[in-house]
């Protein structure tokens, strides 16, 4: 795919972005199989595009090797559906190697994650992502979060740059998100996309819409399609009535319940996969699984969700 026609169908989703979580055997080891079943699962169930092998699907735990097969895994399974989109990260270097990678695997674009480690300034940090783009013929959205925050100036340039198609958030600074989208707005006008991507994002999509940024990452939509897919639908539809209402009694819950313990943004999720069916298997380390206590309170709140789903008469 080009740029063009990976940003158009980014553009406008027909439901939430999906990132998968990778599923491993017994033994630790890779399980395509069952990740293909769930990334099946999820093109089927309304997913606008698959992000492969990202946070959620523990790009920091798996060998490029794992990487390439489960990108590859994944784009058979969405069989042209819907776009598939793969991480990479770590230094330029491997970030330029993971990129070929995903291209030889099939992918349609690139999720550009953090450079590893280090803290870079702004010059640095866009020779990193302009030396990505040029080298991979895949387009590149740009993650923004820990020790990759750019100023709106760094954003307006990484938006000329060719290959660069949009910007994720994961810092959750709004007032710095609204400077952003006026400046590339002023100084870069075009099609630039943003997409909110800060750890379940439903809770915070009702402020990033008022900045004009509708795309979102859905972690919910992993475990509880229905979930998602509903509250998706409400905004849509401005029906602020069922949003609120699924706001308040599932998403803030499972927020809450997510800041119990570190690392529960993925290996909760994935625990809440596991609950539907799949066995996904767990988490590698240095993640851990959640408690179980925790591992309770997730299965009253998926049951709650769909109890609200079912008095709204959308399920």
């Amino acid at each position: 795919m080009t740029p063009a026609p990976l940003a158009a169908r980014l553009s406008i989703p027909g439901g939430p972005l999906f990132f998968p979580v990778t599923a491993f055997g017994p033994d630790g080891s890779v399980d395509l199989d069952t990740y293909r079943t769930h990334v099946r699962r999820g093109v089927e169930d309304g997913a606008a595009a698959v992000f492969a092998c990202c946070g959620t699907g523990e790009f920091h735990a798996l060998t490029p090797e794992e990487f390439q097969a489960c990108v590859r895994a994944a784009v058979e399974a969405a069989e042209g559906r819907v776009p598939v989109v793969a991480g990479a990260g770590y230094g330029t270097a491997l970030a330029v190697r993971y990129a070929a990678l995903a291209e030889e695997a099939g992918a349609d674009g690139l999720l550009a994650m953090p450079p590893y480690l280090v803290v870079a300034g702004q010059e640095g940090l866009l020779r990193h992502y302009r030396t990505l783009a040029a080298s991979a013929a895949l387009p590149v959205i740009v993650y923004q979060r820990d020790n990759a925050v750019f100023t709106p100036d760094t954003v307006v340039e990484l938006a000329r740059t060719d290959g660069i198609i949009g910007l994720k958030d994961g810092l959750g600074d709004l007032d710095l998100m609204q400077r952003t989208v006026s400046a590339v707005r002023t100084e870069a006008p075009g099609d630039f996309l943003y997409f909110n991507g800060l750890p379940t994002a439903e809770q915070t999509q009702l402020a990033y819409r008022a900045l004009g940024v509708t795309l979102y990452s859905s972690a919910v939509f992993c475990f509880a399609p229905e979930i998602a897919l509903a509250f998706y639908g409400a905004l849509h539809n401005g029906d602020e009535d069922t949003a609120g209402r699924l706001l308040d009694g599932f998403y803030r819950p499972f927020v809450e319940l997510r800041a119990q313990g570190p690392g529960y943004a993925v290996a909760l999720v994935k625990a809440g996969v596991r609950l539907r069916g799949l066995d996904v298997g767990e988490v590698r380390p240095p993640l851990h699984e959640p408690a179980e206590d925790h591992l309770k309170q997730l299965a009253q709140l998926i049951e709650r969700g769909h109890t609200l789903l079912d008095a709204e008469g959308t399920r």
